[in-house]
């Protein structure tokens, strides 16, 4: 990235580029075109995640960051029989609803072991497979994208399992490139303005807010 960065601007060539480039410098230009907005050289680096035990609910979210590689688990050949399941929060805290809602999950179980063993395909069987069944996919990302998903799904209106997913995420990248992911987060914190507009929690102004106040004082 930091190679990409400097051959923007110089008449050299790539390897002596490489060369001049030390870790203090490396830090000081990935800085740099993270506070001027100058992302497309974040698009040269990619990190790839093994990611288990989420729900389909929440690998639906997931899928649609289509700047993202993704290879999912397929109910189509890989028979589910026994599969394992989320169960939300908001359920966990009540013991009764606990109850009811592995009930549900056996069922639906015996039903799709009744439709594999009756000889029915396991691409059609799985119609009965509720969004609480759990997978397993690899994912694919440059830091880019990245970002764009932690500002997104990092924010407090995401929904739970997506925004731990996106959290556990987060640590992960921060570990092996803390220079890039040092601000990484929801856009109150990454930016300083929320883009989720009316819907917004509070935390920090709208965008059109912040936009219209700039209008007004003449800086855009």
């Amino acid at each position: 990235m930091a190679t990409a960065i400097r051959l923007c601007y110089s008449a050299s060539d790539i390897g002596r580029i490489r060369e001049g480039l030390g870790a203090d410098e490396v830090r000081r230009l990935i800085r740099k075109v993270l506070e001027l907005g100058h992302f497309s050289v974040l698009e040269h680096a990619s990190f790839t995640f093994g990611i288990e035990g989420i729900s389909r609910a929440c690998s639906h979210q997931l899928v649609r960051h289509r700047m993202a590689s993704f290879s999912q688990q397929s109910q189509r050949y890989v028979k589910m029989t026994g599969f394992e399941f989320s169960i939300p929060p908001s359920i966990e805290q009540d013991e009764e609803l606990v109850r009811r809602f592995r009930q549900a999950m056996e069922e639906a179980r015996e039903h799709y072991s009744e439709f594999i063993n009756a000889g029915i395909s396991a691409e059609d069987a799985r119609y009965v497979l509720p969004n609480a069944t759990e997978t397993k996919l690899i994912v694919t990302a440059n830091a880019r994208s990245l970002l764009n998903f932690f500002e997104l799904r990092l924010c407090t209106r995401a929904q739970w399992e997506i925004r731990q997913l996106a959290q556990l995420m987060l640590e992960e990248v921060r570990r092996v490139a803390p220079n890039i992911f040092a601000t990484a987060g929801p856009c109150c914190e990454s930016r300083g303005y929320c883009s989720e507009g009316t819907m917004s929690c509070g935390r920090a102004k709208p965008l059109k807010i912040v936009e219209d106040r700039e209008v007004n004082q003449g800086l855009t």
